[in-house]
C-alpha cells in the first residue's frame, strides 16, 4: 500500500522507494503510538500521501507519473482493472486500455495529474485535495475537470473517464 501509493503520486520507483522509506521511518519512531491503533493503515496511506507531496513540492521540475513503472509495477497498477476472473481476451483489452491511460495521465500537466490521481486513485474528496495542495475547491474542481477533458482527448474519445 505504501510503495504502490508512492509509485502513484511520483511516478519513480527509486523515489518511491525513498518516500516509502521515511514513512516506515516515521512508523517506527511512532511506533507506540501507530501500532495498537486501529487505524494504522490510514496512518500509513496519509503519512505517505504527506511524504510523496512534500517531496513534489521540492522538487516539482522532477514530476513525472508512471514513467518509469516496470511492467512489475504495471501489473501490481492494473490489478484493480484486470482479474484472473475475465476471459484472457478481456485481460488483455484491458491491459491496453491501462497503457493507454498510463501514457495519457503522463502527458497531463502537472496541476491536472497530481489532483486526478489523488481523486481517482487514492480516493482523496475535493476538500481534502484542495487542503492538501493549499488551493481553492473551485481550482480542484476546474484542474479535475480540465483534465478528464485532457484525457477524453489523449485517449480519443473512448469512455475510460468517468
Amino acid at each position: 500500500m505504501v510503495f504502490a501509493t508512492a509509485v502513484r503520486l511520483l511516478g519513480s520507483p527509486a523515489d518511491a522507494e525513498d518516500a516509502a522509506q521515511t514513512v516506515f521511518l516515521r512508523a517506527f519512531q511512532r511506533y507506540d503510538e501507530v501500532v495498537p491503533s486501529p487505524a494504522a493503515a490510514g496512518w500509513l496511506k496519509t503519512t505517505t500521501r504527506n511524504v510523496c507531496l512534500n517531496h513534489l513540492a521540492r522538487y516539482r521540475s522532477r514530476w513525472r507519473l508512471f514513467s518509469e513503472l516496470g511492467d512489475e509495477r504495471r501489473a501490481d497498477y492494473a490489478d484493480g482493472l484486470a482479474s484472473n476472473v475475465l476471459p484472457i481476451v478481456e485481460q488483455l483489452e484491458r491491459a491496453d486500455l491501462t497503457a493507454a491511460l498510463e501514457q495519457a495521465v503522463r502527458a497531463l500537466p502537472d496541476h491536472q495529474r497530481v489532483p486526478l490521481v489523488l481523486f481517482h486513485f487514492e480516493g482523496a474528496s475535493y476538500q481534502e485535495i484542495a487542503e492538501t495542495l493549499g488551493v481553492s475547491l473551485g481550482k480542484v474542481k476546474t484542474d479535475i475537470h480540465r483534465g478528464r477533458e485532457a484525457l477524453r482527448r489523449l485517449l480519443g474519445g473512448t469512455d475510460v473517464v468517468r
